[in-house]
């Protein structure tokens, strides 16, 4: 919400501005606008008004001159961090004249004509292109010595200073060769590995999975995440997925046997007289009634339980200065869980509820080590989202 209000004030701004005659805009020292705001009600008409042709004329000569003006001042400080705006005055320059060219010769109804004085600005241009770049180029080569004796932070800022090169020459120099470098100095190489210090020996090939996390998606320009070691690789953190606890529960069948009744319509039978005789009724037909009958069932259930436990710690380790930066618990558990239910007797006996449950059968238990796989990938996701956030500490 807050860059829709933002942007609705600059679009306020933009047509209020628009409103705005050059003139006006000229006499506010507001030259470019009011070089646009001419240039757009100029361009193509035939009738050509002069109060815009006059203020056009007008606008377009101060802001050159202003231009002119700051980056004389700014040459004679001859401080080399200035080039980049002395650059850019001289660039306002240009996309000034490159703007006002396309109407020229400029002349209103009246016939009054425009004289624009153009500066020759390609070599003035070229000397502050060249000094911009070099400026960047100085400050990358300063900011990677120190990147040599260990600053990152430093290697990260020098290439950011030969990024800036570009806007000036597409390579300047051997400005590759050096982001290469600085890319290289200024990466933060994490190395990710398993510490079992349980009781327990956990299959090797568990233990691959659990190392092998996707380590490339946390990857980034600056963090590279590693999760075997590297001959000659200087590592500057390391990530311990310590675990002390591995418990396997041996499976458990929990058993209780039941029984339900019910009466149940089965049939008909006779309605007998007073005397034992069968009941008529008014047109003499004999008179029947529903038989119901209690009937009943034997339920067995069975429900059969294991489940399979991983915990320890998440240890955040700076490498050069071997300390503990930061430890997070971490702990994952796999459940088998099997409910199966059987009766003998009659079917008609069981409440509703009870015949929902009917019809799953026991189920072979897993074994202990298929439920370690399956507690190993309920853990990945929490180790790669604790060492996603670990970011703020590396």
């Amino acid at each position: 919400m807050r860059y829709i209000h933002l942007f609705s004030i600059l679009a306020a701004v933009l047509v209020f501005q628009s409103c705005i005659s050059p003139q006006k805009l000229v006499e506010r020292g507001d030259y470019d606008a009011a070089i646009d705001q001419a240039v757009r009600r100029l361009a193509g008409k035939k009738n050509k008004k002069a109060k815009f042709v006059l203020a056009l004329e007008e606008a377009f000569d101060k802001a050159n001159q202003q231009d002119l003006a700051a980056a004389d001042r700014l040459k004679q400080a001859g401080r080399p961090e200035f080039w980049p705006r002395i650059h850019n005055h001289y660039e306002a320059i240009r996309s000034r004249q490159e703007a006002v060219a396309p109407l020229l010769p400029l002349a209103s109804k009246e016939g009054i004509k425009a004289n624009f004085r153009f500066v020759r600005v390609d070599g003035l241009e070229l000397e502050a292109r060249e000094n911009a770049a070099a400026f960047h180029y100085t400050e990358a080569q300063r900011l990677l010595r120190n990147a040599e004796q260990g600053d990152k932070l430093a290697a990260r800022r020098a290439y950011t200073e030969l990024q800036r090169t570009e806007a000036y020459f597409a390579n300047f120099r051997d400005k590759e060769g050096l982001q290469r470098k600085a890319h290289q100095l200024g990466t933060t190489h994490i190395l990710v590995k398993l510490d079992n210090q349980s009781n327990a020996v956990l299959p090797r090939a568990l233990e691959r999975d659990i190392e092998t996390i996707r380590l490339h998606d946390l990857n980034s320009f600056w963090n590279a995440y590693h999760s075997r070691p590297q001959e000659g690789m200087e590592y500057d953190y390391e990530v311990i997925m310590r675990i002390t606890q591995v418990e396997v529960s041996p499976g458990v069948v929990n058993q209780r046997e039941y029984e339900e009744f019910a009466e149940v319509e089965d049939g008909w039978e006779y309605v007998l007289d007073k005397n034992g005789n069968v009941a008529k009724d008014s047109l003499g037909n004999d008179i029947t009634q529903p038989r119901f009958i209690r009937v009943g069932a034997l339920v067995v259930e069975q429900y059969q339980t294991m489940s399979a436990f991983i915990g320890g710690r998440l240890e955040f380790y700076d490498r050069r200065s071997r300390s503990l930066i930061d430890s997070q618990p971490m702990q994952a558990e796999a459940v088998f869980e099997n409910y199966a239910s059987t009766f003998q007797g009659d079917k008609r006996a069981l409440s509703d509820q009870t015949r929902r449950r009917i019809g799953n059968r026991p189920q072979p238990f897993p074994s202990g080590e298929a439920l370690l796989f399956e507690a190993a990938e309920q853990l990945k996701p929490f180790i790669k989202r604790e060492i996603a956030g670990a970011r703020r500490l590396i």
